[in-house]
């Protein structure tokens, strides 16, 4: 929790570091490390590895631009805050109501459609290993099981397992790319930007889609729970960032070495959806033996946890923020942090109803609206960082350099292409 006190006017303060004081240190396992395990999920390594069974590592140089554009993105969203000491929800009110309407509505609507798609993900895997429970139950525990961490636990608690987890899919993933012994020429190859016939889509995806969340907009309120809170913080947020996606990076680049050397060589087409890692975890264990096939299957749960709880308590935190604001209480205000009142409505939201979707499956007009709202996010993320990192919202001197916004404007760019892609296909089923 903030390490801050209300006055009896409920103004919150924070205590400052002195000037004068030793300079901040960086510690590998951060916000940075958090956010980065948080938004890379089941679906995202299946997506690589597809790309590599179908391109090989033609693709290569679209993981490093994706992981250029995160850098980019999730370092303005740390920096405006560290600059302004203000949420990043409250720098979207300040561009107009507009990003108020779009925010609640689609924050709702995600929690309640994503928490059952992170549950049965998280599912999956145990499902496999232990069929003494059938997958539904599964999927209730996972869900039970990230409520209660997060509820009871706080932050720093929170970010240790983060990094047992990360630890547990890098040895993984990492391994496994090793076993399967990649093609170096190949890979050299792949630095230079091609995009394959008929993998527009997939270079897209690559390079804007994995890894990319609401979660990225939770990294201000992650350095808060840190405790790191004033621009004295800004360059050890900065390495945080870097280092984190430079390990997501290398993550995704094994998965593509697995989908190029080990998919591609089983002749195999994956599954839709998280159930292709299923798919890969039989072909491990045909081509290097039980022992290895079992050790993707907890690396396939390591990651898919490691959402669970990454969403849990940061998108809570956006929400507990957004709902205070909305009933006049500032940001900061006990109400919206760690343990309060609406980041606990938000858990439980996350947790119980979307156990109705497990029943019911996946009604089409909600899958719909979801499509729809989602598709608009990452766009809605690029575009705001602009207004909000440019002109009198921010200090002179942490403002943008010309080379940031083009940065950010190819984000938006790529965000907005891809944004329409997802959105042709949610109205998909309306269209026919």
């Amino acid at each position: 929790m903030t390490s801050g006190k209300y006055t009896d006017d409920d103004k919150l303060v924070v205590p400052t570091p002195p000037i004068d004081g030793p300079l901040p240190k960086w510690k590998i396992v951060g916000p940075g490390l958090v956010v980065a395990a948080t938004g890379v999920g089941a679906a995202d390594m299946v997506a690589t590895l597809v790309a590599g069974s179908r391109y090989g590592y033609a693709l290569l140089w679209a993981v490093i631009l994706g992981v250029i554009l995160k850098i980019v993105l999730v370092e303005g969203a740390g920096r405006y805050t560290l600059a302004t000491g203000k949420t990043i929800f409250e720098g979207w009110r300040s561009l107009g109501k507009w990003t108020t309407w779009y925010f609640g509505p689609y924050i709702m609507l995600w929690g309640f459609v994503y928490g059952a798609t992170a549950m049965s993900s998280a599912a999956l895997p145990l499902a496999a290993l232990f069929p003494v429970f059938p997958l539904p139950v599964w999927a209730v525990l996972m869900g039970l099981a990230g409520l209660t961490m997060v509820w009871f636990g706080r932050y720093a608690f929170f970010e240790k397992v983060t990094a047992v987890l990360v630890g547990i899919m890098f040895i993984t993933v990492v391994g496994l790319a090793v076993i399967a012994v990649p093609d170096f020429p190949a890979m050299l190859a792949g630095l230079v930007p091609i995009i394959p016939e008929g993998g527009v889509l997939y270079t897209l995806a690559l390079a804007g889609g994995v890894g990319g969340t609401i979660t990225l907009a939770a990294y201000g309120y992650w350095l808060r729970e840190k405790g790191w809170s004033t621009p004295r913080w800004m360059k050890v947020m900065r390495i945080d960032n870097r280092m984190a996606y430079v390990m997501t990076g290398i993550f995704v680049v094994a998965m593509l070495i697995v989908g190029a050397e080990v998919v591609a060589a089983a002749g195999i087409t994956l599954s839709a959806g998280d159930k292709g890692l299923l798919d890969l975890s039989t072909v491990l264990n045909e081509k290097y033996g039980v022992v290895v096939g079992t050790g993707f299957l907890v690396g396939f749960w390591a990651a898919s946890f490691s959402s669970i709880i990454g969403v849990w308590n940061g998108v809570s935190l956006m929400f507990a923020d957004f709902w205070g604001n909305m009933r006049g209480k500032k940001s900061g205000h006990p109400d919206t942090l760690v343990g309060g009142k609406y980041f606990k409505f938000y858990l439980l939201w996350l947790t119980f109803p979307p156990m109705i979707l497990f029943l019911l499956g996946s009604p089409i007009g909600l899958i719909l609206a979801y499509g729809v709202l989602g598709s608009l996010f990452m766009p809605f993320l690029a575009v705001t960082l602009l207004g909000l990192l440019n002109g009198k919202r921010i200090p002179r001197e942490w403002r943008n350099k010309w080379f940031t916004n083009v940065a950010l404007g190819i984000c938006a760019l790529l965000f907005i292409v891809l944004g329409v892609q997802q959105l042709i296909t949610a109205l998909a089923p309306l269209l026919a």
